[in-house]
């Protein structure tokens, strides 16, 4: 027979007191905990030298404001990647340029408007030329490359498709540094469940997520890897850590195999802030082929965010993210050495664009 336990009046008005402040069922959208730990915060204005951000989208934004956050937060140089094509992408060309040359620069948007077209690639090289013309200095192919378009049969375009080599020694011919964003975080490519760890990011955004595609994330990269070797004589710049942030190993193979890949850490502090002493290793392995980048809108604080990433120790603080934060974690700081900095805040983005030096 079992015990009864009598309750008292303190025990009673314990729990009264529980249930009067705990929320129950607490949506996890509303779950936002302030952390109590008590660790250094240290502020970082500016670099350590005038930064270049090689990647960035800016076509919403107004130059002139954008010019004065640069100024105070030390950004000497945006390199913005249009999303616009044709006469629109000129159009854009233009305001930046006539806001300031020394300030701004443009990279393409790779243009698959008539990709069913016999003489795609023809026109495609008269499209590239035309950039070049207005001021490009470079060209970005982006995910749907691979995961979207198709052909008038209804399959989906190969990146390593044969057919396209032409239109990747166009862009050798014209001095054009090529940028890839093939494929997403990992994450990206995995069911919307509960072991997803950007699930509140993706079920706020169901259409970023290709669990259900035919082709995996690994024969993606795999194939953009493919044609980065055919061509040894452009620089390709992999973005985002050439999507591969979540698994360093990898990258290193990548880079070790692909000479002529660089790549840029746009939108990746959340992947390596939470390997810190992985990516410290990796960043200064690879310092002079890595590009400081943000893919954020130019904002005060997110600059010097990322300032706190690559320059301090910090422990545990938020990454520079969009609204849509991309998991539910914090990051630590990496601490490069000063030459190090110096390459990927400048020196590397310096080697493409020669319009700077």
């Amino acid at each position: 027979m079992s015990e009864s336990h009598p309750t008292t009046p303190q025990k009673d008005m314990f729990v009264d007191l529980v249930n009067a402040t705990a929320q129950v069922d607490l949506p996890i959208s509303d779950f936002h905990p302030r952390s109590q730990l008590k660790v250094v915060e240290t502020q970082i204005a500016k670099p350590i030298v005038p930064a270049i951000d090689y990647h960035n989208h800016l076509d919403s934004t107004d130059p002139e404001e954008v010019l004065r956050i640069m100024d105070e937060v030390g950004v000497e140089h945006i390199v913005n990647i249009t999303m616009q094509v044709g006469e629109q992408a000129h159009a854009q060309m233009k305001r930046f340029r006539e806001a300031s040359a020394k300030r701004f620069s443009t990279i393409g948007w790779m243009d698959w408007n008539g990709h069913e077209r016999a003489d795609f690639v023809a026109v495609t090289r008269d499209r590239l030329r035309a950039l070049v013309d207005h001021g490009a200095v470079g060209i970005k192919f982006w995910k749907d490359f691979g995961l979207v378009l198709r052909d008038a049969n209804g399959a989906l375009l190969r990146i390593d498709d044969e057919r396209f080599a032409p239109i990747f020694e166009e862009c050798g011919s014209l001095g054009l540094p090529v940028m890839f964003h093939t494929a997403d975080p990992s994450a990206f490519f995995e069911p919307i469940d509960a072991h997803n760890e950007r699930y509140e990011e993706l079920a706020a955004h169901p259409d970023w997520g290709f669990s259900s595609s035919p082709i995996g994330k690994r024969d993606l990269l795999e194939a953009r890897n493919r044609v980065i070797a055919r061509h040894p004589e452009i620089t390709f710049v992999g973005a985002h850590c050439a999507e591969s942030g979540e698994d360093l190993a990898y990258l290193a193979q990548q880079m070790d195999a692909l000479p002529n890949l660089m790549l840029d850490i746009s939108a990746r502090t959340p992947e390596l802030g939470r390997q810190p002493y992985s990516a410290r290793a990796f960043l200064i392995k690879y310092a002079d082929r890595i590009l400081f980048g943000t893919d954020l809108l130019p904002e005060v604080e997110m600059y010097r965010l990322y300032y706190r990433f690559l320059e301090t120790a910090d422990e545990y603080f938020d990454y520079p993210s969009h609204a849509s934060r991309q998991g539910r974690w914090n990051i630590y700081g990496v601490h490069l050495p000063e030459d190090v900095l110096r390459k990927i805040y400048r020196d590397n983005a310096l080697k493409l664009l020669p319009n700077l030096r």
